[in-house]
């Protein structure tokens, strides 16, 4: 069955010079950057049956430097440039989503402008940028930007951080891809629904990574609680499920299966899932046992045309393929 993968990293040579260069050589944790290249990520395509992949740069993003606006349009630049090029020379199997240099508002208006010149399927951004999450008014302009261009904006979780940047994580000996970037996830589509941008920008199109996070079990509370704090938005959790339904979409990168997904199905439904993967910072072996698994957990909750849509035509649809 054909497949089109949402949720698909690259690591151009660029981009991996300035995240080692600006102490991002072990991100969020990890061990290490992984390597990639397009043949061997076309490879495991074809193993997978994967037709298209729509690449984009994950955490930490291009604002490698608080404070250094500068800096940060130059990697962003580069490296959306890089990704063009990559695209260019497979085009019938990588198209991308443009990075934004945010929490810098000017130079996210330029970009987006550049990006979509560059033939850019979307918009990556990170669920907060140095402190400033998704859905703060700072980053209004940016969304009104967005919302004229009808903008697809694929949300990837990064590593927690609020106003003091020295400030001790929480369980820090764990990379925060373990658990903090779920959590990450579900603060920016919850100040996403509350600060009112959702419902001010009706033509965007929200893409939110690893099967809504940890959003699911907490729609009730943080909707009851906008009324007692005088949340901009006071949606009822009714009203959330239905944007979940109509505005948004939701990537089986990570491991939906097999408890994930039936939170998921609580709040959204199979109309709106997409086919993920995470390469390559998600091995290709582990990506490959996952299939399998998400295979059968699929074909016990939906029919076949469903999963057709999950596995590609929600994607075709969205992105006019």
């Amino acid at each position: 069955m054909e497949k089109i993968d949402t949720h698909a990293h690259v690591v151009p040579p660029g981009w991996r010079r300035y995240c080692e260069e600006h102490g991002f050589g072990k991100p969020d944790g990890m061990p290490a950057i992984p390597e990639w290249t397009p043949e061997a990520h076309i490879a495991l395509m074809d193993k997978l049956g994967v037709s298209k992949s729509i690449l984009s740069i994950t955490s930490p993003g291009t604002y490698l430097k608080p404070g250094d606006d500068a800096l940060a349009r130059k990697i962003t630049r580069e490296t959306n440039e890089e990704l063009a090029q990559i695209c260019a020379q497979n085009p019938s199997r990588f198209g991308f989503f443009a990075s934004l240099p945010l929490p810098d508002v000017e130079g996210s208006l330029a970009e987006i402008d550049h990006a979509i010149k560059l033939g850019a399927s979307g918009f990556a951004v990170m669920t907060n940028a140095h402190g400033q999450y998704l859905g703060d008014y700072t980053l209004d302009a940016v969304f009104h930007k967005l919302n004229e261009v009808s903008a697809i904006l694929f949300m990837h979780p990064t590593t927690c951080c609020g106003s003091d940047p020295g400030a001790v994580k929480p369980m820090n000996q764990y990379p925060s891809p373990m658990l903090e970037f779920f959590f990450d996830t579900t603060r920016a589509v919850t100040n996403l629904l509350l600060s009112g941008t959702v419902e001010r920008n009706p033509n965007i199109s929200f893409l939110v990574s690893h099967c809504g996070a940890t959003l699911p079990p907490l729609v009730e509370r943080f909707t009851s609680f906008s009324a007692i704090i005088n949340a901009p938005s006071t949606l009822t959790s009714d009203q959330v499920k239905e944007l979940f339904k109509t505005r948004f979409f939701f990537d089986l990168a990570g491991f939906p299966f097999p408890d994930l997904i039936h939170g998921y199905l609580r709040v959204c439904n199979g109309s709106r899932l997409l086919y993920g993967t995470d390469f390559p910072f998600t091995p290709a072996g582990m990506i490959e046992f996952q299939a399998r698994t998400m295979d059968n957990g699929l074909r016990e909750l939906f029919d076949e045309e469903t999963i057709k849509g999950i596995y590609s035509g929600h994607a075709k649809r969205l992105l006019k393929l």
